[in-house]
């Protein structure tokens, strides 16, 4: 039997006041200048003022990197470091979802390493621990305050690359879901679609193993009593703590049994067209794991009792059916859009796309290889 290892920050403070507790765990730490990366939404809504005004009264000093696009850039991560290096910074916080939180791991990563983010794509490719990096989320999806996944956007080629490296695992995730209450009905539905992806996938993995199952499985079921209510109402409370608790687990899943097909058509999306991640994550799903269902039935069959659906008496690939439409179902009713084509996605740009999937790393662990004319039939179904 193979071995498993098992990544994720040391420290992860996840509830109400979970920021609060943050700032003072890092006042102990002895860290001294800070490099806040963050987008200018977060800015604008006083997050980032607030976290530097705690980080004050402690005695620690900050500066701020507000330049972060929405799929973070190799141009973002080379602005954010010469920052860092002018402020002489020892550490870096993210403040934000998946952008903000991949960006600041480029930023690091490259800081203790040297070269340019681009020497880093695939899987540990590094040879230095990044400089100190702590997590804090406002977005309950991309799980990427715990995770070794780093995705930047390379200008030049239009390509997201997927950098798997232990070495980009933030020592602290902070997952409070008061910072949470204000994401728009649209960001909290894509990002808890992407949360539901993140578990999926991790869960028909050729890599998935007792411990990520048991993330990967409570993760659905959280998403699956949790999501709809959160995006009809950004204060309920419970609902947004639950996700929160959701996609830290999806996360703990993927992060150590990876993703699969659905990712690594995702990213071109991303790259090609500049399209939101969890969004693609959410139209490409059921087409996929409608793919996978060839050999991942028995599994996806036990996905669909974790979103509360009774299976008993059902075969294989009835309980698979159930699966996907359920997913669908969900898709829907948290107003996910219907297809690709609406978001300005072309079938001439299908081959290169597919191509540049095929060699994503996500792809490795997706339960059987598509050839590149299943990968454009999938592009093509989701449509």
């Amino acid at each position: 039997m193979s071995t498993a290892t098992f990544y994720m920050p040391s420290m992860n403070i996840i509830g109400a006041g979970a920021v609060e507790q943050a700032v003072n765990e890092l006042s102990q730490l002895g860290f001294k200048q800070a490099l806040i990366v963050t987008d200018k939404p977060l800015v604008e809504m006083g997050y980032a003022q607030s976290l530097q005004d705690a980080l004050a009264k402690k005695d620690i000093k900050s500066c701020l990197f507000d330049e972060v696009q929405p799929n973070p850039t190799v141009g973002n991560v080379e602005a954010g470091l010469k920052l860092l290096k002018e402020s002489h910074c020892d550490f870096v916080i993210s403040l934000g979802g998946g952008s903000p939180h991949d960006c600041a791991k480029g930023i690091a990563l490259v800081a203790s390493n040297g070269g340019s983010i681009r020497d880093y794509e695939g899987v540990d490719q590094s040879k230095q621990a990044q400089l100190p990096l702590v997590a804090i989320n406002t977005t309950a999806g991309t799980a990427s305050e715990v995770t070794r996944f780093c995705i930047i956007t390379d200008e030049q080629t239009h390509i997201k690359m997927a950098i798997v490296d232990k070495n980009v695992t933030p020592i602290m995730s902070v997952n409070d879901p008061e910072l949470m209450k204000n994401m728009p009905k649209s960001l909290t539905a894509a990002t808890g679609m992407d949360a539901l992806t993140h578990a999926v996938e991790a869960y028909v993995s050729t890599a998935a193993n007792p411990i990520t199952d048991a993330c990967a499985l409570k993760a659905v079921t959280l998403i699956s009593q949790y999501l709809t209510r959160a995006v009809q109402d950004g204060n309920d409370m419970e609902a947004r703590n639950q996700m929160a608790y959701a996609q830290l687990l999806a996360g703990m899943a993927f992060n150590n049994a990876s993703l699969g097909y659905v990712h690594a058509m995702a990213h071109q999306l991303g790259g090609f067209y500049d399209l939101p991640h969890g969004v693609c994550n959410a139209i490409l799903l059921p087409h996929v794991q409608r793919f996978n269902s060839q050999v991942a039935s028995e599994r996806q069959t036990e996905i669909a009792t974790a979103m509360g659906l009774n299976t008993e008496g059902l075969t294989h690939e009835q309980g698979a059916k159930l699966c996907i439409e359920a997913i669908e179902k969900l898709a829907d009713a948290v107003g996910i859009p219907k297809g690709l084509a609406g978001l300005g996605v072309k079938e001439a740009d299908l081959d290169i796309l597919t191509e540049n999937a095929m060699k994503d790393a996500c792809g490795l662990t997706n339960p059987i290889q598509p050839s590149h004319e299943q990968v454009v039939a999938i592009f093509k179904a989701a449509f």
